[in-house]
């Protein structure tokens, strides 16, 4: 495993919520199965866990939903949108951080749930302006994991097939009053959640928990700029393949591409991961 690097803004793309966006159309049915679909497991009656086809073709549409480029067979897209029909749709979830306009939702309700410095005041990413969630204790662990389990098994109920929380890498920005095992426990939760919901789980980013993923319980990943990184190929033996690589400038796609665009699932998005037809969107895939 490759020694911690010091991340860029662009290590943790998000965008605040889904944008409109046209509601997804099928492109090429029947690749995979939808979570409605999935069969019984035959022992406890639990949804079958479907995870993503390795080296899928795949959009990273999490900045708002469109209808999915020719061939796309897999996307990612905020759990405010609707999943695009016929295809693996992905839900992305900030589970580790607080939306901006939720913040006071927070406060209001489970200020107590925000980790906090000596001040009393919310540590913050001050790249995204979120407020940091305090995975620090079993017992907060357990409250969040109530709070986002909901938000999951509202991934699973609008048809996605996996999801994606984001932000596992929160305690790197904590002022040191978080640590990798603390994410690391609160993940094992959503996973556990996720799995019970019939969802696979991706890990996103953050190298320095990929040889725990599977003991967490992920079951494949979504890593932005690993090419920029050169961390691709540690992805992929981790998770067998079953990765989506997301890089955000051309040369670090080309990266990707020629390092593992073979096996491995690349696309090429604008930062803002806007919707096509809008000012500055780019999609290319390998």
């Amino acid at each position: 495993m490759p020694q911690p690097t010091v991340r860029s803004p662009l290590r943790r793309r998000r965008v605040l919520a889904a944008l409109a966006g046209g509601i997804a159309a099928a492109a090429g049915a029947g690749l995979f199965l939808s979570h409605a679909a999935a069969t019984k497991s035959p022992d406890k009656g639990a949804p079958e866990v479907v995870p993503p086809t390795a080296n899928a073709t795949f959009d990273y549409q999490i900045g708002g939903a469109y209808t999915p480029p020719a061939g796309v067979e897999a996307v990612s897209r905020d759990r405010g949108a609707r999943p695009a029909e016929g295809l693996y749709n992905v839900c992305y979830v900030n589970a580790f951080q607080a939306q901006p306009d939720a913040l006071d939702r927070w406060e209001d309700d489970d200020p107590d749930l925000l980790l906090r410095d000596a001040d009393g005041d919310p540590v913050m990413d001050e790249d995204w302006d979120e407020a940091l969630l305090d995975t620090s204790t079993p017992g907060k662990r357990a409250r969040l994991a109530k709070i986002v389990g909901d938000w999951v098994d509202g991934c699973a109920k609008s048809g996605f097939q996996a999801v994606e929380p984001d932000n596992l890498d929160s305690y790197e920005r904590s002022e040191g009053l978080l640590t990798r095992a603390d994410n690391a426990a609160f993940a094992k939760l959503l996973a556990d959640r996720a799995h019970a919901a019939g969802l696979a789980i991706g890990q996103k980013n953050t190298t320095d928990l990929l040889g725990q993923g599977k003991e967490i319980g992920f079951d494949f990943a979504v890593a932005e700029e690993c090419g920029r990184y050169d961390e691709c190929a540690d992805y992929a033996s981790a998770y067998d393949d079953r990765v989506f690589v997301v890089e955000y400038t051309a040369g670090d796609f080309e990266e990707a591409c020629s390092s593992v665009g073979a096996k491995v699932s690349v696309v090429r998005r604008d930062l803002g991961v806007v919707p096509a037809g809008r000012p500055g969107h780019v999609f290319r895939a390998c």
